[in-house]
C-alpha cells in the first residue's frame, strides 16, 4: 500500500483517471464537475478496488483544494474525561470500570476547573468534555460542571458531552432533550461532539452497543442541537463488523442531516482501536476486525470528502487514532483539519492506542508544514484565529499531568435508578 501511495505524488490526476475504470470514473469525473454524488456512487468509492485508489485519491485532494484552499487548521484545547465509571457495556470500549474498580475515577468539579485553568493559560480556547454515564452523577451535574467553568473561565467554548450523554442527562433530569438542551446552553454549553455516533444502521449498533443509544435517537439529539444554535461534529467508527454500505449510508444520512440545520462543524473518521476493545479481545461476535487496513483509512477519509462536499468541508483526521505520521499522510488525499491538540487523552489510549496524549501547537505546525500547507489555529467553530506562515507559535511543551484529585466512588452509597 505504501508502494501505491508513492505512486500516486508521481502521478497526474488525468493519468490517475485514465487508469480507473467505470463506474468509479464517472463518480469521480462527476465530483470533479461539482456534482453531488449519490450513496450508491458513495459505496462504490468506498468500496474500490486498489487498481482505482489513485484516481479516487487524487481526485479528493484536488476537491479539497478547490472547496478549502492549502491551509490546515487545529484548535488548540484540553480534553477532560471527568470520570471513567459507565455502566453502558459498549463492547468496543475498554475505558469503561465499574464504580469499585481500583483504576475506576470520578474528577470533582475543584479538580476539573483546576485543569481548566491550566488548559486556558496554556492557550486553549476550547475545553473538551466528555465521561462515563456513571450512575451516580447528580441530576445536575451537567449543567453544575459547565456553570463551574465558565464562572472562572467565561470566554472558554465549551464543547461538551456527546448525544449520548445528552440523553442519559435529560432522563436524570426528567426533561426533554430540547429542555435541557437549553438548560445546558444558558449555564454556557457551546457545541456538542458528535460522537457515540458509531454507525449509524440498527443492526450494526446492535452488534457494538446492545442499542445502548439508538441511531433515531441520536439523530434527534442532534437535530434538536442543531435547531437550538447549538453545533456539532459528526462522527463514524469503523474497521469493527461494518463494510462499504455501511459507511456509504452512514455519511448520506450525515449529509442529509447538514441538508437540513447546517450545524455539523466538520466530520472526523474515527479508526476503530481494537487491541483492548472486549469486542475484539473476547471475541463476543463472529468477524471482527483487527481495525481498518491503511487502505480502508485512505478510502473513508478521501471518499468522505467527496461526498460531503458543499455540506461539510471540513474533513478531520484523528492523530490519536492513525498516529502523526499516518494522520500527515491523509493531508495529501481530502483531509484540511488535524483536530486538537488534546493536551490529555484517556479514551482512545484505554482502547490500546499508543499515539501519545498530546501534540503541541508547535508540533502541530511542524507537522502540517512537512506537507508544504498552511498551519493555521482556529476555534472551536472554524473561525479563523491565527496563520503560521511566517511565525512559530510559542513552544510551551508537553502538559505533565496532575495529580488527579477523584471523588472516592466507594463512599457513595446511591444506586442506578
Amino acid at each position: 500500500m505504501q508502494r501505491l501511495i508513492d505512486l500516486i505524488h508521481g502521478q497526474s490526476l488525468e493519468k490517475c483517471l485514465d487508469a480507473a475504470q467505470s463506474p468509479v470514473r464517472s463518480a469521480l469525473e462527476e465530483a470533479l464537475q461539482g456534482g453531488e454524488l449519490s450513496q450508491s456512487q458513495g459505496e462504490a468509492l468506498l468500496g474500490c478496488s486498489d487498481s482505482d485508489l489513485p484516481a479516487l485519491l487524487a481526485v479528493a485532494n484536488q476537491v479539497r483544494r478547490e472547496r478549502v484552499g492549502e491551509a490546515v487548521s487545529f484548535v488548540v484545547t484540553r480534553n477532560i474525561n471527568f470520570t471513567n465509571v459507565c455502566y453502558m457495556g459498549c463492547r468496543f470500549c475498554g475505558f469503561a470500570r465499574h464504580r469499585h474498580a481500583p483504576d475506576a475515577y470520578w474528577l470533582d468539579l475543584d479538580e476539573i476547573v483546576g485543569r481548566a485553568e491550566i488548559a486556558a493559560q496554556r492557550g486553549a480556547t476550547e475545553l473538551c468534555l466528555q465521561g462515563g454515564l456513571h450512575p451516580n452523577l447528580p441530576d445536575t451535574w451537567y449543567r453544575d460542571l459547565l456553570a463551574a467553568i465558565k464562572k472562572r473561565l467565561p470566554t472558554i467554548h465549551l464543547h461538551a458531552f456527546s448525544p449520548f450523554e445528552i440523553w442519559y442527562g435529560a432522563q436524570k433530569r426528567r426533561l426533554s432533550t430540547e429542555d435541557f438542551l437549553t438548560e445546558l446552553k444558558e449555564a454556557g454549553l457551546g457545541s456538542i461532539p458528535g460522537t457515540a455516533a458509531e454507525i449509524l444502521d440498527t443492526q450494526i449498533r446492535q452488534q457494538l452497543t446492545r442499542n445502548k443509544l439508538s441511531a433515531e435517537d441520536w439523530v434527534n439529539t442532534v437535530k434538536t442541537a442543531h435547531r437550538l444554535g447549538i453545533r456539532s461534529t459528526a462522527t463514524m467508527m469503523y474497521g469493527h463488523v461494518d463494510a462499504p454500505r455501511h459507511w456509504a449510508a452512514h455519511i448520506a444520512l450525515l449529509r442529509g442531516i447538514q441538508r437540513q440545520t447546517s450545524g455539523f462543524t466538520e466530520f472526523v473518521p474515527l479508526g476503530f482501536i481494537h487491541s483492548q476493545a472486549p469486542l475484539y479481545v473476547q471475541r463476543a461476535i463472529p468477524h471482527v476486525r483487527a481495525g481498518a487496513s491503511l487502505g480502508e483509512h485512505l478510502r473513508v477519509h478521501a471518499a468522505a470528502r467527496l461526498l460531503l462536499a458543499g455540506f461539510i468541508d471540513n474533513i478531520q483526521v484523528s492523530w490519536v487514532k492513525l498516529g502523526a505520521a499516518r494522520a500527515a499522510q491523509m493531508l495529501d488525499f481530502g483531509v484540511n483539519d488535524l483536530g486538537g491538540t488534546l493536551m490529555e487523552e484517556s479514551i482512545s489510549r484505554a482502547a490500546g492506542a499508543d499515539f501519545g496524549e498530546e501534540l503541541t501547537a508547535l508540533e502541530m505546525v511542524q507537522l502540517i508544514r512537512s506537507k508544504a500547507r498552511l498551519p493555521v489555529r482556529r476555534g472551536t467553530l472554524y473561525q479563523h484565529l491565527e496563520s503560521y506562515q511566517d511565525h512559530d507559535p510559542e513552544d510551551l511543551g508537553a502538559l505533565k499531568p496532575r495529580r488527579q484529585q477523584c471523588i472516592p466512588l466507594q463512599s457513595l452509597e446511591l444506586e442506578c435508578a
